[in-house]
């Protein structure tokens, strides 16, 4: 290891595409033929370091298949009460960060859940959004099938409630120390404080045939290979030093831009989550994750492996989510492993970088609601997105990273800015 280390400071420079490039294909063959390089440079072959992932990755999918073997659960579940007093214990903690999953049971009380999602049809309900509602926004979402399933609504007293909460920012707090966020003298986030990431909720009723969301990540496409942000966050992949890889390391990931495209999220979330306002039996349609963090070091190099042609991604490419399959990526799928049931008032969480995806169903048995609220602490790429989220939150629009249908604009019942508690105003940059 030694030879490596020495050798780092050496290696080949790699292209930086911060925009679209004309010719795709060619900038894909480019960028894998100078990772590679920058690898071999190391004394490594990619299969050697592809290798070291396979094994690590094989061996966290080893511990959730003796779990299912034993009957237990595969998600971790934590407390809200335990995560408020700051009694987790270390194994849950250790449990947490090798699933990079969980189930908060409790972070709401049932009874506000509830009026949450009460308050949500009355919103939508007043100010004719069925009559008015055009259809989906973006093909992902709408393959879903529902009509509608996700809604494009993101200023309504429930969301905005549940998101500037004392009770949401001891959770997201929580989630965000599980990450390693000072290196070198560096602060790459303040994990004591969280951005407003706006999104949109889903209502799926009784009775409801869902074609679910195949197997995704969502930490973007080709900028993962191609800005010089993104190779410096997974470094250790491409310098022949994969050991070292972390999943919970945030250094380089909180400035860097996205490739340019369609499908993308402007902020850093350290966890995705939903908060749950109706009961979901873990049958029903349901979230599935692959609780694997490591699996994105097996996702970052699968495509240089010589039989992955060389202007292929594995099937990563802009306008589109990140694709995981059965062709490139069997072993991770394997994992693949839902939530169990969820109450109103329970949330769920997982690690940014984690490959999920949502269940079908037919004839779904009860209600399924969720909004969606992620944990996305303060930081230089963050706060460059709540300066558009604060005009969208102002005219009641759709925020930048997502189909600008706009709808709220002329709603009557929407959240104002008279309305933000002081948890509110930092998360929107107003502080």
């Amino acid at each position: 290891m030694s030879t490596i280390n020495d050798q780092r400071h050496a290696l080949p420079a790699l292209p930086n595409w911060q925009s679209t490039p004309e010719d795709l294909p060619t900038a894909i063959h480019e960028i894998k033929a100078a990772l590679r390089a920058r690898i071999e440079a190391s004394g490594r072959t990619v299969e050697e370091v592809f290798a070291v992932v396979e094994r690590r990755v094989a061996a966290r999918i080893a511990e959730i298949e003796a779990d299912r073997e034993r009957g237990d659960e595969v998600w971790p579940v934590v407390d809200y009460a335990d995560i408020a007093s700051g009694s987790v214990s270390a194994e849950q903690l250790d449990r947490l960060r090798r699933r990079g999953c969980l189930v908060v049971r409790g972070h709401f009380p049932r009874e506000q859940a509830r009026a949450w999602d009460a308050d949500i049809v009355d919103y939508v309900e007043r100010n004719d959004f069925f009559e008015n509602y055009s259809g989906p926004g973006d093909d992902f979402f709408g393959s879903v099938g529902s009509k509608p399933e996700i809604y494009p609504v993101y200023w309504s007293r429930a969301q905005m409630e549940a998101r500037q909460s004392e009770r949401m920012a001891d959770v997201q707090r929580f989630l965000n120390t599980l990450w390693r966020h000072e290196s070198d003298g560096t602060q790459w986030f303040d994990p004591e404080r969280d951005a407003l990431y706006p999104d949109r909720i889903r209502r799926r009723p009784p009775g409801t045939d869902s074609g679910g969301l195949g197997t995704h990540c969502d930490p973007g496409t080709l900028d993962l290979w191609m800005t010089r942000e993104n190779q410096q966050a997974f470094r250790h992949l491409f310098d022949g030093t994969a050991e070292q890889y972390d999943p919970w390391d945030a250094a380089f990931r909180t400035s860097g831009p996205q490739y340019p495209g369609t499908t993308m999220c402007s902020a850093f979330r350290t966890f995705q989550g939903w908060t749950a306002l109706s009961d979901m039996d873990h049958d029903q349609g349901v979230l599935h994750t692959v609780p694997v963090p490591e699996a994105m070091a097996y996702l970052m190099l699968r495509p240089l492996l010589p039989d992955v042609p060389e202007d292929d991604m594995c099937g990563v490419t802009t306008n589109q989510v990140f694709p995981v399959d059965e062709k490139w990526h069997p072993l991770l799928l394997t994992a693949l492993s839902g939530i169990p049931d969820v109450r109103a008032g329970d949330s769920v969480w997982w690690h940014c970088d984690m490959i999920h995806s949502v269940a079908p169903v037919t004839d779904q048995q009860g209600w399924g609601n969720v909004m969606y609220i992620p944990a996305a602490p303060w930081c230089p790429r963050n706060e460059h997105y709540a300066t558009s989220v604060r005009d969208a939150f102002l005219t009641g629009s759709s925020p930048g990273d997502f189909p600008g249908e706009h709808y709220e604009r002329s709603w009557t019942g929407r959240f104002g800015p008279a309305d933000l508690n002081e948890t509110g105003r930092r998360g929107l940059g107003l502080d």
